[in-house]
């Protein structure tokens, strides 16, 4: 396996999962709730936002044995007391981190587009600007990865909280029963391969894009 890979699969994963944080955090501040600010969170900076384990473990081992690259950050804490309409103002913090993921992706893949055009070759593992395609590749793969992945509604996952919003008062109690099951479900549908069959689709339309 290439060093130089490595690196910029490490690059990407930081990079990205700054930017859905960021947005959390960036998102709570503008609706009243300073949390994430006062604990440096407002910030591209990865040292901000890594988790050894999901952010530099799991995607790498992702990308080495050949399977799909994702991770996760630390969670930006939020404290509804600071904000004016918690039910709603808590859907729109979640829904941040996705929507930047989406933005992030179709930079990349305007990026990818102009690349492809002023040099069609570029993705030949030996052309000298073949890292910088490899990074903005990989970029947009991960961060759509990313959005669809923080959508789906099994906590702790943006999706939950989105759902949970949008449900009427007394169905949002009952589906927040789940919450402290939300990691083994999560776990359920990474080892039975449920979360394969949801992210290849995706992946494989995205690598369409670029052909």
């Amino acid at each position: 396996m290439d060093p130089i890979e490595l690196l910029i699969v490490l690059a990407v994963v930081l990079f990205s999962l700054s930017i859905h944080e960021s947005a959390h955090a960036w998102t709570a501040d503008w609706l009243g709730d300073p949390t994430g600010r006062a604990l440096g969170r407002v910030t591209l900076n990865p040292l901000a936002h890594i988790d050894p384990m999901g952010s530099i473990l799991v995607p790498l081992l992702g990308f080495v044995m050949g399977g799909f690259i994702f991770g996760w950050a630390k969670p930006v804490p939020v404290n509804p007391r600071h904000l004016k309409n918690p039910k709603r103002d808590h859907i729109f913090i979640a829904a941040a981190g996705p929507a930047s993921n989406v933005v992030a992706a179709l930079a990349f893949l305007i990026v990818l587009k102009v690349m492809n055009l002023m040099a069609p070759s570029l993705s030949r593992g030996d052309h000298a600007l073949y890292p910088l395609f490899l990074f903005c590749f990989l970029g947009l793969l991960l961060n759509v990865v990313l959005a669809v992945f923080n959508l789906l509604p099994i906590p702790p996952l943006d999706g939950s909280w989105i759902l949970s919003g949008l449900l009427p008062h007394h169905l949002s109690v009952l589906y927040d029963r789940i919450r402290p099951y939300g990691f083994m479900l999560l776990l359920l549908l990474m080892f039975s391969g449920a979360l394969g069959d949801i992210i290849r689709p995706v992946w494989v339309f995205v690598q369409g894009l670029i052909v």
